[in-house]
């Protein structure tokens, strides 16, 4: 399904790459400017809380030279900042990784670099995450996945199979039967 038969306003995308601890878990969600899901995002945007700080992804080889990544791009860690390793991870490594991401999807052609839609991406970074780079293609990856499923949708078959599959479904944080 294109973007010209889908409203992209509100679309959800999912991506995880990488190894643990240094892989990443991103959630996308696209909105359209003016619209009831970017006012949503923004409130989450101008409400940090401890632990949780939404940010504006920008990329440059030092703060003088920030450029925002376009379209303009809100990252928020789901994992509460477990000290000052973790920090310079989430905000270093992984807002590179989803920059990156981000414009990968731009280059793929999936949005355009306008301000017409914001995407808001949380992710998740292990607090045992160390190597850096590792990190960083990781979130690269995850986003990219994430961007093109929010792009694109769930395939109705995949989303089936699911469906007839979920009395079996296990998840990797539950060890119960």
């Amino acid at each position: 399904m294109g973007t010209e038969e889908r409203s992209l306003d509100g679309a959800i995308g999912e991506g995880w790459s990488g190894t643990d601890p240094n892989g990443c878990h991103a959630n996308v969600i696209l909105a359209r400017r003016g619209g009831t899901t970017a006012a949503a995002l923004m409130t989450a945007f101008t409400t940090p809380r401890q632990g949780h700080s939404p940010i504006l992804v920008c990329l440059g080889p030092d703060k003088d030279h920030y450029e925002p990544v376009w379209p303009p791009t809100v990252m928020m860690n789901k994992s509460t900042l477990a000290g000052d390793r973790h920090a310079t991870i989430t905000y270093g490594a992984t807002q590179l990784g989803v920059g990156q991401g981000v414009l990968d999807a731009v280059a793929d052609g999936l949005l355009p670099p306008t301000d017409e839609s914001i995407v808001f991406v949380a992710v998740w970074i292990d607090a045992a995450a160390a190597d850096e780079t590792a990190v960083r293609e990781s979130a690269r990856r995850a986003t990219r996945k994430a961007m093109g499923m929010a792009v694109a949708g769930r395939e109705p078959a995949a989303a089936r199979d699911l469906v007839d599959r979920r009395d079996g479904l296990r998840n990797p944080y539950y060890s119960g039967s």
